[in-house]
């Protein structure tokens, strides 16, 4: 793995906490300036972090931090937080859009409201966030948009038990398919990243399986590593592509994936709509002590 983001703008949604900040900082790690476009301004109870504790925490790492109360839902907040971010640091070379809401509801258990929110944050702010990005983007030397969403595996296992959350999350990879042909010729690469297995969050240990699935999950570090990976590749050469973290990441020649484990001696917890014909490059059985 090579290239660095020195001086590189990164604008990150939901990057408070978790695979958001995780992404951050390892960008922060080589000089980046990170916009945080997040909602926590103020502790919550339940949840880590705020945008200021993470604006900290980039700084301490080494790269510049603009902390920004941004709701993906609101145009003209988004569309003025843009605006700062390159008035603050002189342009924009990246996106992520990782903001998302999850609930693992079906059709009879998902009120109309939460229907609303998950579509809202996930493919209406995605779609929201890039488009209004694009224009300072192609200013560029290597620009690149992330979207945190998965293969578009239409099956319907992935939606018969969360049809609304489903399609919210398919409709952000449905904005890369479709911005990736769109922004090709302007040399705008349009990337989906995915993890193979389930990340150690608080998404994960407050609404999906607390301590056993936090134990069998991998640290966000993953995510962050491979999304480097993305942000350092010339972005004429990579896009449209829905990369599986591990295997992104062995195909770049990384082999020692243990280090992301949260508890080696605990097999690995396969994510949300990983295909069928994806075979991860290593082992997630457990490792054994002896």
């Amino acid at each position: 793995m090579a290239g660095s983001l020195a001086g590189k703008t990164l604008f990150i949604t939901g990057a408070s906490r978790g695979i958001g900040l995780a992404i951050a900082l390892r960008a922060a790690r080589d000089g980046a300036n990170v916009i945080i476009a997040a909602k926590t301004a103020d502790p919550h109870p339940k949840l880590p972090g705020t945008i200021y504790t993470a604006a900290e925490e980039i700084e301490k790492a080494g790269g510049k931090a603009l902390p920004l109360m941004v709701d993906v839902r609101d145009d003209d907040q988004v569309r003025s937080a843009l605006e700062r971010s390159v008035a603050h640091f002189g342009g924009l070379d990246i996106v992520v859009n990782n903001a998302s809401a999850i609930s693992l509801t079906d059709s009879q258990a998902t009120d109309m409201k939460r229907y609303d929110l998950m579509q809202q944050i996930n493919a209406r702010g995605t779609f929201m966030v890039s488009k209004f990005a694009i224009p300072y983007l192609e200013k560029s030397a290597n620009p690149h948009i992330l979207m945190l969403s998965p293969p578009l595996d239409m099956k319907e296992k992935w939606f018969a038990a969360h049809t609304a959350y489903s399609m919210a999350k398919f409709g952000m990879s449905l904005v890369v398919l479709g911005l990736a042909g769109e922004l090709r010729r302007k040399g705008i690469a349009v990337n989906a990243l995915w993890p193979r297995t389930t990340i150690a969050t608080s998404a994960v240990q407050n609404l999906l399986g607390g301590d056993s699935l936090m134990r069998a999950s991998r640290k966000p570090d993953i995510i962050a590593d491979a999304a480097h990976e993305v942000f350092t590749t010339p972005s004429r050469e990579l896009s449209g592509k829905f990369l599986i973290d591990d295997t992104f990441l062995y195909e770049r020649g990384v082999r020692d994936f243990d280090h992301y484990r949260v508890d080696p001696g605990v097999a690995l917890a396969v994510d949300f709509f990983v295909p069928d014909d994806s075979a991860p490059p290593v082992s997630l059985a457990r490792i054994s002590a002896d």
